[in-house]
């Protein structure tokens, strides 16, 4: 690997319809020195359509990961990038070009962490849902002509690794440990699990309505993804909920 760093990436890609792209998706990594590949119930996979796209990166392709759910690929990561071809829409998450996401990226990433940051790309015809973006923290987009900006799912993973590469490589490993609270950062195992106490908890209050619970959740968790509490920081948000538990049980 051209730079530690770049491990620290892992490239995810939601239900993906035409196996050729999940090939042309390995090939892109591998030329840029990613390698972590994780599929969520892909239509068609394992298939030779993929494997005589990916050229020289099978190697990649075997080493795929493939899980059923978006919660389950990103579960251990610390921060979320969901892709996005639409600028104009109102957004509950920052909205970052390539390159200003993948400066945050490089400055959140220290040498030798082995934490994971993920970038999801969506489906090739219908990108991300809502339930999707409400996993990620932040979003990246891809600025292009605005008459028309959509990107084949492959050429969109290229150039986001490349962009990774260009900042990541060794040559840039001086900005490595700008935030070292980057370490900390809450893994999305443990942000959910914050999320199902939060629930949990204002429901037992009454604070939130047992019908639509979820839309004030959704609210919170828009709050926290721009707030980036760290791994501590959820653990002392966590014990707060258990002393109002304590109270309300009393």
């Amino acid at each position: 690997m051209p730079s530690s760093r770049l491990n620290n990436i892992r490239i995810v890609l939601l239900q993906t319809y035409h196996p050729g792209n999940i090939g042309a998706v390995a090939r892109a990594m591998k030329t840029m020195g990613l390698s972590d590949l994780v599929l969520v119930s892909p239509k068609q996979y394992p298939d030779e359509e993929a494997t005589n796209r990916s050229a020289g990166a099978v190697d990649l392709l075997e080493a795929a990961k493939v899980v059923a759910t978006l919660e389950e690929a990103v579960s251990d990561c610390v921060q979320v990038f969901g892709t996005t071809a639409r600028t104009q829409r109102e957004f509950s998450r920052p909205l970052l070009d390539c390159e200003q996401a993948v400066n945050w990226m490089s400055a959140n990433i220290n040498e030798g962490s082995s934490e994971k940051i993920a970038i999801v790309f969506g489906r090739e015809r219908m990108g991300l849902t809502q339930p999707d973006i409400e996993q990620c923290q932040q979003l990246l987009y891809i600025e292009g002509n605005p008459e028309y900006d959509v990107l084949n799912m492959a050429s969109a993973v290229q150039i986001v690794c490349y962009e990774l590469f260009r900042q990541l490589k060794p040559s840039s490993n001086a900005s490595a440990g700008i935030n070292n609270e980057a370490n900390d950062l809450a893994s999305q195992a443990d942000l959910q699990r914050f999320y199902t106490h939060l629930e949990r908890t204002l429901l037992s209050t009454g604070f939130i309505n047992e019908k639509h619970p979820g839309d004030v959740i959704a609210k919170f968790k828009q709050l926290f993804s721009k707030a980036q509490p760290n791994g501590k920081e959820v653990s002392m948000l966590r014990g707060v909920l258990a002393s109002v538990d304590w109270h309300v049980k009393k």
